[in-house]
């Protein structure tokens, strides 16, 4: 993770901006030398959802807390899928 004074952050953000959207670099935008922000990523974002989604599920069936699922041939019926 890159740290940037946030003085330093602000002429240069539109470049640091685009360095994150194309790389999933992190860069931590820091505030007294403490880190006050971070510029991420959308795409690291919905990968730590996308894990903590699948985590979710796994602590509920181990728990046997999940709900009722809807059959195959629904959800086929349901996205247009045919039979």
């Amino acid at each position: 993770m890159t740290r940037i004074p946030i003085d330093e952050a602000g002429p240069r953000l539109d470049e640091l901006v685009r360095r994150v959207a194309h790389s999933c670099e992190t860069i931590a935008l820091a505030d007294h030398g403490h880190v006050a922000a971070l510029l991420v990523s959308p795409r690291v974002i919905e990968d730590l959802e996308d894990s903590l989604a699948v985590s979710d599920y796994r602590r509920r069936k181990a728990e046997g807390t999940l709900g009722a699922g809807i059959p195959h041939e629904d959800v086929r019926r349901i996205l247009g899928l045919g039979p």
